[in-house]
């Protein structure tokens, strides 16, 4: 599953963004995909994730801002961002929970290892 994110840029504070991830396989119905973030200097933490059948889940240090849902009519696997902060300025990833001949279909953590299938990246830059 090839993977390219889009839909970053740079925002003040309090502002919105929507981030999208086109894949090479649409609809997902067979496998979950999830965001992750990755700030300067830091590791990449994950922020959502849909399963297969739709049902979202959200890290705990990401709840209420952010949400994660398929765009039909794009193709696409969508992540918006509300009330921005600075601390959100970070390069933003999709990623599919599959690995060679294995996919899962449900959300289970943020595990890196379980994520086959990686985009290059979006950048966000939230400024005060």
């Amino acid at each position: 599953v090839q993977l390219v994110e889009s839909g970053g840029g740079s925002v003040q504070a309090g502002g919105s963004l929507r981030l999208s991830c086109a894949a090479s396989e649409y609809p997902h119905r067979d496998y979950s995909m999830a965001w992750f973030r990755q700030a300067p200097g830091k590791g990449r933490d994950g922020v959502a994730c849909i399963a297969a059948d739709g049902t979202t889940t959200y890290a705990d240090s990401m709840r209420g801002r952010f949400t994660i849902f398929r765009d039909n009519a794009k193709n696409t696997l969508d992540l918006e961002i509300h009330s921005l902060k600075p601390g959100d300025t970070a390069t933003y990833y999709c990623a599919a929970r599959v690995s060679p001949g294995t996919r899962w279909t449900y959300c289970g953590g943020y595990d890196e290892s379980d994520f086959g299938s990686w985009g290059q990246g979006t950048q966000v830059t939230v400024s005060s």
